[in-house]
């Protein structure tokens, strides 16, 4: 799945808003999860590398993603950080 140049910096809001999707529907495919996340599908494929390596994500046989335990608890941890220092949770759309 290497889609090219690799995520250095992620968009914090744009991790929480694939994981909270994920969190949702608990399993999707990658043009599925590109569409409910608002992302473009070359992008989205970009973050999954990311997030896979960071064993937030993992990928069945046909391919589904599912949100692993360490990656909802980086989601609660994440909105948590959020509320406390930003005081407001928004997933805008990009």
């Amino acid at each position: 799945m290497n889609s090219g140049e690799p995520i250095s910096k992620p968009d914090l809001y744009v991790l929480a808003r694939i994981i909270k999707v994920l969190k949702e529907r608990q399993k999707l495919n990658r043009t599925a999860l590109a569409t409910a996340t608002g992302l473009s599908y070359d992008r989205l494929i970009r973050y999954l590398e990311w997030m896979e390596g960071k064993e937030f994500v993992q990928f069945d046989a046909e391919g589904d993603i599912t949100l692993t335990k360490k990656g909802a608890k980086t989601y609660d941890d994440l909105v948590k950080w959020i509320l406390q220092y930003v005081g407001k949770v928004r997933f805008p759309k990009i």
